[in-house]
């Protein structure tokens, strides 16, 4: 492979990470805030954006297209320029009477899009830079990922809640925020197609090419395979849970059991407090792993994404007026997730270890947005019948076979740990 060197990585990489993640955002999480806004329930919030988690689930299905035909810039550049219609789409019907079957067709293809967006992203990553320089970017690329969660989750919720204010009409406010972030999707692509690099890819000799049954196969009889998804789908049943009623109890009124907050407030709550606390929690899991190696940390780091959920219990019981106490808990959980996620994404790191490991590294992924994705889809239904307070002692219920598979899963205990 050869590659334009006059494209610095320093400018591309935080482009194009930024770029992936922002669109994720938006379609998995900012999605929620919105349709509670636009007055749709709890159960079918839960259901219908859980199910968006899909295509992320399965892109290991498609990934191996993106291989044989084509190049990763062309691919990520088609996939970020439909994402920008997408979200125009969205903006130009939230009017609709219809808005929320109309909305959620284009969501779900700009999914699909952003799943094949991320791996052309993440192939462009790997092979316009050498080993060594993806180990010294790989913090700049994390950084600049969670640039886009909190623009996501913080800059563009502000948004909305001030049109929300001006217009005073929460439809009107949100067809011209998703206008907005159509605009800067299509303002990213630019930068990137001008920021990334040319890369004459090297085409492996269709003789020589293993055969996707082959890749799949060889990944179902790893050993210990069946402790080892079980880790992975149950680590977070909590936590994934938790993450769709989060906003919408912060948003319900008083009298339905939630905090009231406005839109505004709940931007940033989660998207600068939540984000920062994040970022700061999975810094330091980096650095502590690096250091003792995952058996070191795999208890307690399943005890700091556990542990916090019971702050919701609290919060659920007094109902505080002060918003301090709200974001205390969601940059206490922030953190411990963080924190916690840590040892997962290691795991993940382990069991794609061997042969194929880029392949596999993808069929784990899947399996972790399975792992989101379908208790995701149960818990507006389980909000519903608990009411907020049950549901949250449920949720906390619910970490129980994450604290066993991490004390049961299987790996050696100093992988993760710097080599002297």
């Amino acid at each position: 492979m050869t590659q334009n060197k006059s494209k610095s990585p320093w400018v591309w990489v935080p482009s194009l990470y930024l770029t992936e993640s922002m669109p994720y955002v938006v379609i998995i999480t900012v999605s929620v805030i919105m349709y509670k806004n636009l007055g749709i329930s709890n159960a079918d919030i839960g259901l219908y954006t859980s199910f968006l988690y899909l295509p992320w689930v399965i892109k290991p299905i498609w990934s191996p297209i993106l291989e044989l035909f084509g190049n990763k810039k062309k691919w990520f550049l088609s996939m970020q320029l439909i994402l920008s219609l997408v979200f125009l789409g969205v903006g130009l019907t939230t009017g609709l009477d219809q808005f929320f079957v109309v909305t959620l067709a284009f969501f779900w293809m700009g999914a699909f899009a952003s799943a094949t967006n991320d791996i052309a992203s993440d192939g462009l990553y790997l092979i316009a830079l050498n080993p060594g320089e993806q180990s010294f970017f790989v913090g700049l690329r994390s950084t600049f990922y969670r640039v886009g969660m909190i623009t996501g989750q913080g800059l563009i919720v502000i948004m909305a809640g001030f049109l929300e204010k001006k217009f005073a009409d929460p439809s009107q406010a949100w067809s011209w925020t998703m206008i907005g972030v159509s605009g800067l999707m299509l303002l990213l692509t630019g930068i990137n197609y001008l920021a990334t690099p040319k890369v004459i890819e090297e085409r492996i000799a269709k003789a020589d090419q293993p055969s996707f049954g082959k890749v799949f196969a060889t990944f179902f009889t790893k050993k210990n395979i069946g402790l080892s998804l079980g880790f992975v789908l149950l680590y977070r049943l909590g936590e994934s849970q938790l993450v769709k009623m989060a906003s919408p109890f912060f948003l319900d009124e008083r009298a339905a059991g939630g905090l009231g907050l406005s839109t505004t407030e709940v931007g940033f709550i989660y998207g600068t407090l939540g984000v920062i606390a994040l970022l700061l929690g999975g810094i330091l899991g980096g650095i502590v792993i690096s250091r003792d190696g995952l058996g070191r940390w795999m208890m307690p780091m399943a005890f700091a994404i556990n542990a916090p959920n019971i702050g919701y219990i609290l919060l659920s019981w007094q109902q505080p007026e002060s918003i301090t106490f709200a974001a205390t808990v969601v940059t206490i959980e922030q953190f411990g997730y963080g924190f916690g996620f840590a040892a997962y994404m290691i795991f993940l790191i382990f069991l794609a270890e061997g042969a194929f490991k880029t392949a596999h590294y993808a069929l784990a992924t899947g399996f972790m947005a399975m792992g989101m994705m379908l208790p995701g889809m149960l818990s507006g239904y389980m909000q519903q019948w608990l009411g907020y307070p049950g549901f949250f002692v449920w949720v906390v219920i619910a970490t129980i076979p994450g604290f066993a598979m991490a004390y049961m899963a299987k790996y050696p205990r100093e992988f993760g740990k710097k080599a002297s």
